[in-house]
């Protein structure tokens, strides 16, 4: 890899990489490997032994680095995965889905009992009584079952509720129950998720039409993606 790059704190979360902040230290555009205890340098792109790593290319660097973890390294291994679902599930039958879709498909869209789910939430910053907590549960009362089932994915990274309900769900530490904590700040802002702690971060809205509007807009249209730590 362009070996010039290396992350001093690196948190590992959900699959994801979020790297508080990074130090350069040599130059070659290579990504060394470790296969079955021999080391093997693999370029990450053409000549990229020559191209050293500077602020102006450290994007493409991070980009290029996770691509070949993520995808290149083990590329025959999916190849060979996907080879045999697709023996099961022809390909055409399901192209027309992206992953969340798929695992609704596959898992069904769960029956969340809303109650269950409150007596299983605990508050940062907030209490039960507060208005924006009684507006949360309302809101999520009016949602449908896809909307409902959207949320807890938005919340906690999957759509489906544990086995043992709300009080067994999982995070980064093991057992770890939903909550739900005040964000400071801009009032009008969107609610923000963090799947690995099952915790959402929810603004003091001014009421309850707008804190409605602002999680059918997080769940619909930001419900993707990853921030830096």
């Amino acid at each position: 890899m362009w070996n010039g790059l290396t992350p001093s704190t690196t948190i590992r979360c959900a699959g994801y990489w979020r790297m508080t902040r990074a130090r350069w230290t040599s130059t070659s555009a290579l990504r060394a490997m470790r296969y079955f205890g021999v080391t093997k340098i693999v370029p990450l792109k053409e000549n990229g032994e020559s191209i050293p790593v500077t602020l102006e290319n450290k994007r493409e660097f991070v980009q290029l680095s996770a691509q070949y973890r993520l995808y290149v390294s083990i590329k025959d291994q999916l190849e060979h995965l996907l080879s045999g679902f697709y023996e099961i599930i022809p390909k055409d039958l399901i192209a027309i889905f992206n992953e969340k879709e798929l695992e609704l498909l596959i898992s069904g869209t769960p029956d969340i009992d809303v109650d269950e789910w409150r007596s299983a939430t605990e508050y940062n910053g907030y209490t039960s009584s507060d208005p924006v907590i009684v507006w949360w549960w309302r809101a999520l009362k009016s949602f449908n079952r896809d909307e409902r089932a959207k949320v807890l994915s938005f919340a906690t990274g999957t759509s489906r509720v544990p086995l043992g309900g709300f009080n067994d769900l999982q995070g980064v530490q093991g057992t770890q129950r939903f909550s739900i904590h005040r964000a400071y700040g801009d009032p009008d802002r969107l609610p923000q998720a963090h799947t690995c702690f099952n915790q959402i971060d929810l603004p003091q809205y001014s009421s309850y039409e707008m804190l409605r509007q602002q999680l059918l807009l997080s769940i619909n249209e930001g419900g993707e993606g990853f921030g830096f730590a």
